[in-house]
């Protein structure tokens, strides 16, 4: 932050942008609501994939940037696994090689994610660190690569390791061992296969306590600062999901405020806190075989 040229950019088209309680509203409420996060708003980049969408980032007054896509229509939601959806994630690739290569170092977020905590107090502040890269499901060792990652949520330091990184990441797309993969399919084999180990590249892999998601719950509300809508197929399912995620989180900080009044807050009361199910978001798989996103 500050003078050492770091970025928050989260990426949004006008699936995201429309309705009347968008994935944006929500990503943006976050950052009110959320635990010494209101600053953090002004060194957020919204990057917008189609008129509509910077159309409402410019009338949110916020940090936007258009990115020109040849005539592809990014518009429209999506779906998880689809080619447009593919296409979009690889577009946006591209684009975080570029800011890299410029200097900047960056937390990418998915606009699915709620802030409800600083990341930068639990990332690790050790420069060597190329990557921070959330997952899925954390195994307990943040240096494991059989972590499953999760490309909705890291930080990166700009470094000739990280543009290179990023450059071949976005190159080897249409080789024949990654051809149609999606991007986070991608670098997770790029990183199995040891290409991060021949590049030199420090990765840490985020703890899901911590940041958190809805493929595994954080145990511990005093501890997370990030809810990712993963697991998760459609927007209104995120929308819905990340929408009862702030009811939890108000109740808890309700309970936090009456102990710190004194006032009654009974063990029961505290024994049901906890993250409620994700209903819609498990309902928006059915009759369908797929992963997270």
């Amino acid at each position: 932050m500050g003078n050492n040229k770091t970025l928050i950019i989260t990426v949004v088209n006008k699936a995201y942008v429309e309705g009347e309680k968008s994935m944006l509203d929500l990503f943006l409420d976050s950052f009110w609501l959320g635990d010494d996060t209101q600053f953090l708003v002004n060194h957020l980049l919204i990057v917008a994939m189609d008129q509509i969408a910077y159309d409402r980032c410019m009338f949110l007054r916020r940090h936007c940037y258009r990115l020109v896509t040849d005539g592809v229509d990014f518009g429209g939601e999506k779906l998880y696994m689809s080619n447009d959806f593919v296409n979009m994630m690889w577009r946006r690739t591209l684009f975080l090689a570029n800011v890299l290569q410029r200097g900047y170092n960056f937390i990418f977020t998915d606009t699915d994610i709620l802030w409800l905590g600083n990341p930068f107090t639990k990332l690790s502040k050790d420069e060597s660190e190329d990557i921070q890269i959330s997952v899925d499901w954390f195994n307990g060792n943040p240096r494991a690569t059989t972590n499953p990652i999760n490309t909705g949520f890291y930080f990166v330091r700009s470094n000739n390791k990280t543009i290179s990184l990023f450059e071949t990441w976005y190159a080897v797309r249409n080789e024949s061992d990654y051809i149609g993969m999606k991007e986070q399919d991608v670098i997770e084999k790029m990183m199995r296969n040891g290409v991060f180990k021949d590049m030199g590249i420090k990765a840490m892999f985020l703890d899901t306590d911590v940041f958190s998601g809805f493929c595994h719950d954080s145990k511990d509300f005093r501890s997370v600062v990030t809810v990712h809508a993963n697991c998760c197929r459609s927007i209104n399912a995120k929308v819905a999901d990340l929408m009862v995620v702030f009811r939890d989180w108000r109740r808890y900080k309700s309970s936090i405020t009456a102990d710190s009044k004194n006032m009654s807050v009974s063990n029961a009361e505290k024994r049901t806190l906890g993250w409620s199910k994700h209903v819609a978001c498990l309902k928006s798989w059915e009759n369908l075989n797929g992963s997270s996103s």
